[in-house]
């Protein structure tokens, strides 16, 4: 066979080959579709994508999680479905061109997806056995689906090399063929049926489309708790907030604001699906080493008297200057009231809080217990019910921890136990079994990288030291001395506290750096450290030019 007729059989070989890939991305994509919308019947946990997504999660170590937030931030989970998303159609493809080479590979690469996300899906917190009947399903549907379509293209197997894939036989017989006296001639390969093809794939697109409509329309269940939620009309407060200051807010453009709106108040956590509980159906256990354990529900909650409190939040994960850090009102009601009902035993140190989503963060019990810090069971954020995404129904607000170890959202239980028999869901994982909020500043005016006109230029930012309070912030440009900022009012020492210095500049690039001291006298260290285990350190910096 002479090299033209050579490179005429490869390339329809090719265009089989890549036929056979788009086969098998179809089959898996309806398969996929078919799963979701069984999952938003029977529970959102059950989906295989999200149960893939969660085992990620819980299996990522410390130093990638950083990494993930450092680069994506509050974008890191849309980052990681959508990495699966193109990890899981490149396995489709790949179980495509397998079934045409040898038939039964490609169906077993299908079959072993849904069997493991099947298994992830049953060992999610909460999960039952009908969990895994969504991938079950659904690789049910894409099996035959893709068999169908591969067989469409012709003979599926060994066989496929004498079926117009690179055999020499296939274009017009060999050098010993008949001609020659060489032998019988092979029967003609069946050739490739595309508009069964056609048929087959374009059908199963269509059904991929129509499962996946559908299933947004059965997580209607998400809708109806924000309709909830958007009726849902907040008790007024039995002890009330101190008023925020006037001078709490410097009125600097482009300085964070005193209080943070709920829009922007960062996001992080391990719920790649933000789940959705209707109140009608929440309650909260509190059990563990307490003598009169007991369950409430929300109406109980929300007849409770009420307490008010600003509380800054902030992420261990957030690097030094980072935005990982908010201020809010909350309202809800004191966790030491909770716990005192229950009456804790002698021993008990910890209190692990259980989300819906399985979650779990350890609170030292004297700091929930503690009379002179408002820990509270909240409810309401900046005068309004809980948003979904920040833990509607209710969520923990604790001042003076990072929220690894007391932030928990969706939380349905609190179990007073001890450091030594229980710990929290990122301890194993390598950080810190307790974590106290570092004393931290930052610089939001102007941002890094900026050029600002000459002579006097105003710096600002804002600093926190939770439950502490900060007693002083300080700048410097260029390694000189450093200069002492002013510093805004503050409702307490639970919240960040604004701040901001004049500085004469020259013309030219400058350097300036922040630290803070916090009301006990500790200055913020110049000591660079990572997030992980406990909270990163060193001074906030920043490069600007002067015109």
């Amino acid at each position: 066979m002479n090299v033209a007729t050579t490179d005429a059989v490869r390339k329809p070989a090719a265009g089989l080959a890549a036929l056979a890939a788009l086969a098998g991305l179809v089959a898996g994509g309806l398969g996929l579709a078919v799963s979701e919308l069984l999952s938003a019947v029977i529970a959102p946990g059950a989906s295989t994508i999200f149960a893939g997504g969660a085992a990620v999660v819980d299996a990522a170590p410390p130093g990638l999680k950083d990494f993930a937030v450092e680069w994506f931030g509050t974008a890191d989970k849309a980052v990681l479905l959508g990495s699966m998303g193109a990890v899981l159609a490149v396995g489709a493809g790949l179980a495509g061109w397998l079934e045409r080479r040898r038939s039964g590979v490609g169906v077993a690469l299908l079959v072993l997806v849904g069997v493991a996300g099947a298994a992830l899906a049953v060992a999610r917190p909460g999960a039952t056995l009908v969990w895994a009947v969504p991938s079950v399903i659904g690789i049910g549907v894409a099996v035959p689906v893709l068999r169908a379509a591969v067989r469409a293209l012709g003979p599926v197997g060994p066989s496929v090399r004498g079926a117009g894939e690179g055999s020499e036989d296939s274009a017009g017989g060999s050098e010993a063929g008949p001609a020659s006296g060489g032998g019988t001639p092979s029967a003609p390969s069946p050739a490739p049926d595309r508009r069964r093809f056609l048929q087959i794939t374009g059908l199963a697109a269509g059904g991929a489309v129509l499962a996946l409509v559908a299933s947004q329309a059965v997580s209607a269940g998400g809708r109806a708790v924000e309709a909830v939620r958007s009726r849902f009309r907040l008790p007024g407060a039995a002890h009330s907030a101190d008023p925020v200051p006037a001078q709490a807010d410097l009125s600097v453009d482009g300085l964070s604001s005193y209080i943070t709106p709920n829009d922007v108040f960062y996001r992080i956590d391990t719920a790649l699906r933000v789940p959705e509980v209707d109140p009608a159906d929440w309650s909260l256990r509190v059990t563990g080493m307490v003598d009169e354990p007991f369950e409430i529900g929300w109406d109980e909650l929300v007849a409770l008297p009420m307490s008010e409190h600003h509380v800054t939040l902030t992420c261990v994960s957030n690097s030094v200057g980072g935005d990982l850090v908010g201020n809010a009102l909350w309202l809800g009601y004191p966790i030491r009231d909770l716990l005192e009902r229950a009456r804790p035993q002698a021993g008990a140190d910890m209190v692990l809080s259980r989300s819906v989503d399985g979650f779990t963060a350890g609170t030292p019990l004297e700091v929930l217990t503690d009379p002179e810090r408002t820990s509270l069971l909240a409810i309401g954020m900046n005068g309004e019910p809980l948003p979904t995404q920040h833990g509607f129904p209710a969520r923990l607000v604790v001042p003076g921890l990072y929220g690894y170890v007391s932030a928990t959202k969706w939380v349905s239980e609190l179990k007073v136990t001890t450091f030594d028999q229980d710990e929290g869901y990122w301890t194993p994982r390598g950080w810190s079994e307790l974590g106290p909020v570092k004393v931290q500043s930052r610089i939001d005016v102007p941002r890094s990288g900026a050029s600002v006109a000459g002579g006097e230029v105003v710096v600002a930012g804002v600093a926190w030291a939770q439950h502490v309070g900060i007693d002083g912030v300080e700048v410097r440009a260029d390694d000189g001395d450093w200069v002492t900022a002013d510093l805004a009012e503050t409702v307490g020492p639970d919240t960040w506290r604004q701040w901001r210095a004049v500085l004469d500049l020259g013309a030219g690039e400058h350097t300036v750096s922040v630290r803070a001291t916090n009301a006990d006298g500790e200055t913020q260290t110049d000591v660079e450290s990572p997030p992980a285990p406990d909270g990163a350190t060193g001074h906030h910096t920043i490069t600007f030019t002067v015109a």
